[in-house]
């Protein structure tokens, strides 16, 4: 038997003078006396001006003990052990370096190396920015996706290359910043499956058939997943890429069918590094039947999907 059945999608696939006057009353002995006391408060002290121009060891100084200062806060990101510690370690380090910034701005420095200082102290905002813009708000489910290790590793990489662009100037003064910086080596290469790509195969075979069409613009992978089984334990998993079909023969009893989407597949994790989503469909599948579907959204989809938890 063959069904088409269409998907309506829930997501998108893819902060005194106090005077107080005292006078005794006159009497044979005493002579009316009048007190009174009076307290000031100082006026705050000007803030201190800033020292230089700096030669350039005492530059060389400052940068070294910012840099210092800004270690520890780095090594939070590498030390993350979830998405909630990775996050946090990112707002921490955003903070510190506007402050390395605002400090950067209070010193006079010579006309020479005026520019580099200035491309220093804008690239540390721009730093600050893109830990607690869209990468901060996307940690907890790339956490999901890739793992925090593998986030934290493109958090830190992010971090240097925006940085890049203020040491180079610094080093044509023979001056060094970022010696803190981490260093976790390039991105890993993308491993991207053949579509059709059988990834997981286990438990009986049957005459099940589906037919999948991926027409969404990110690729899929596919768990078929025996009926009282979590997701976690397909019986088939196929990868299916962007805009293509793939057909899944030999398929043993009744099942459910999962898909995760997303970028940078992980075939050791089986998993997608970043921008997953992860979703199934709500009805079951018979046993020993044929099946067509369709990932893409359409109105005259006639089988809905759920949004899930990672798997």
């Amino acid at each position: 038997m063959n069904k088409l059945v269409s998907v309506v999608l829930g997501v998108a696939l893819i902060g005194t003078a106090a005077a107080c006057g005292d006078t005794a009353a006159p009497d044979a002995e005493t002579s009316p006396v009048a007190t009174s006391s009076t307290t000031t408060t100082a006026a705050p002290a000007p803030p201190p001006k800033p020292a230089g121009p700096l030669t350039g060891a005492q530059y060389q100084a400052q940068l070294t003990k910012l840099d210092q200062q800004l270690a520890t806060d780095v090594r939070g990101l590498t030390g993350a052990k979830s998405a909630d510690n990775l996050a946090d370690a990112m707002d921490t380090l955003a903070e510190s370096l506007n402050s390395t910034a605002a400090e950067l701005a209070l010193l006079k420095v010579q006309p020479n190396i005026a520019a580099a200082h200035r491309t220093l102290q804008t690239r540390l905002r721009a730093a600050a920015a893109s830990l607690t813009g869209p990468q901060s708000d996307n940690v907890d489910t790339n956490a999901k996706c890739g793992g925090v290790v593998y986030t934290s590793q493109t958090v830190q990489r992010k971090l240097t290359a925006d940085l890049t662009g203020a040491i180079a100037p610094l080093g044509r003064f023979g001056l060094k910043f970022g010696t803190t910086l981490p260093d976790v080596g390039p991105a890993p290469t993308g491993q991207r499956p053949s579509n059709g790509d059988v990834l997981v195969r286990s438990g009986a075979r049957g005459s099940g058939r589906l037919q999948v069409t991926n027409g969404t613009a990110e690729d899929v992978a596919v768990s078929i997943v025996t009926d009282g089984k979590p997701p976690t334990a397909p019986h088939l998993m196929v990868y299916v890429q962007a805009r293509k079909t793939a057909t899944i023969n030999r398929i043993g009893g009744k099942y459910h069918v999962y898909f995760k989407s997303g970028t940078d597949w992980n075939p050791q994790r089986r998993q997608f590094s970043a921008g997953c989503t992860f979703s199934k469909f709500d009805d079951g599948f018979g046993r020993n039947e044929g099946w067509k579907i369709d990932l893409q959204p359409t109105a005259l989809g006639n089988a809905s999907t759920s949004d899930v938890d990672a798997f």
